[in-house]
């Protein structure tokens, strides 16, 4: 596992006020912001803000910045699952970036102490950083009280396979919370409201907070739980409707086009990487935000997926976002203009514009 040197340090440094835990919106941010968050809890420091950044949010944003600065004081920030870029977030606030991702640029150690698990082999989720954050801060056996969250984030971002090939102590004590099934369903309910029409999080974070394993999340009669039902049922649908419509093809890459208000298309991605294992498939979203194209880019034989797409990158705007996040799961958001140019240099007719 990754050292988190600089994790209990970067917190000795927090101030008077409120320490406020930013994290994505899928099973590894969400686990990540629970773990931090409920660490945090058993100090004496104020208890944690969780504040989930969701669909066309970013945490380096204005919006962000002015809202975290007409709250309460904050007495300084844990961000996890949202990527690693060298601008502060609130500047002069001390901060924690817990990230998995391949970073954007790098900050000084003046703007924040960066605990990543970038280039190590093999590659800790931001939920497994968070869990060894946590045991650096509350000991061992106290962290193996939360080691689910770690498994469930784990298996959010990796698959169960891979989680336990490559982090077989996690994935084992996982087991004495609950059974494999049941991470698989608790995994599957709190990615659900991310991917639904609305695409709040805050009912699968707030379970977290709470749960005492995977079998409580599955089992969960609250309005909580019901969301998260109610919320796989619409995304399965919408992904049932999705993989009817048959790819088109240009060179290496396989595109499948989808309209919907869900986060479907890394699903439709990965869904036909199992039949389409030479191509890089790309599924594209042109229902999901007003005036942009979400995409999400999966292969069985690429292994950098960052690299393959930017090399092929178009010219970019500046509310574009390209080749994101890992390099065997990577997309991006762009304006529909830019997809138009992208789409176009890959060889694509015109039944792959938006």
């Amino acid at each position: 596992m990754t050292a988190v040197t600089g994790f209990t340090e970067t917190l000795d440094r927090f101030g008077a006020g409120t320490p406020v835990v930013l994290c994505h919106d899928d099973a590894d941010g969400l686990s990540a912001g629970a773990l931090l968050s409920r660490a945090l809890a058993r100090t004496p420091r104020s208890p944690a803000r969780v504040r989930v950044i969701g669909r066309g949010e970013s945490a380096w944003s204005d919006a962000v910045r002015a809202e975290l600065a007409a709250g309460p004081p904050v007495a300084g920030l844990v961000v996890t699952d949202l990527g690693v870029q060298a601008e502060p977030i609130l500047p002069g606030v001390p901060t924690l970036l817990v990230d998995h991702h391949v970073p954007r640029s790098e900050p000084g150690p003046e703007v924040a102490t960066v605990i990543s698990g970038y280039g190590a082999e093999p590659t800790p989720t931001s939920s497994l950083l968070a869990h060894a954050c946590t045991a650096a801060l509350l000991g061992e056996a106290e962290a193996e009280a939360l080691v689910w969250l770690a498994a469930l984030g784990a298996v959010g971002d990796l698959g169960e396979r891979a989680s336990a090939a490559q982090f077989p102590d996690v994935m084992a004590g996982a087991r004495r919370f609950g059974t494999l099934k049941a991470l698989r369903e608790a995994v599957s309910l709190v990615n659900a409201p991310r991917r639904s029409r609305r695409g709040d999080a805050a009912p699968a974070l707030r379970l977290l907070l709470r749960a005492d394993g995977p079998e409580a999340v599955v089992s969960d009669t609250s309005p909580d739980g019901e969301a998260l039902r109610q919320a796989r049922a619409e995304v399965k649908d919408a992904l049932d409707a999705a993989r009817t419509v048959p790819p088109l093809f240009a060179g290496p890459v396989a595109l499948i086009r989808c309209d919907s208000p869900c986060q479907i298309h890394p699903l439709v991605a990965q869904s036909w990487t199992h039949r389409l294992r030479r191509q890089v498939v790309i599924g594209a979203n042109a229902g999901f935000r007003e005036g942009f194209v979400h995409f999400a880019a999966r292969s069985a034989a690429v292994p950098d997926l960052i690299a393959f797409l930017q090399e092929r990158a178009p010219p970019l705007g500046p509310d574009d976002q390209f080749a994101q996040g890992h390099r065997r799961a990577t997309g991006g958001q762009v304006t529909r203009e830019t997809w138009n140019h992208f789409v176009a240099g890959l060889g694509f007719g015109p039944g792959a514009a938006a």
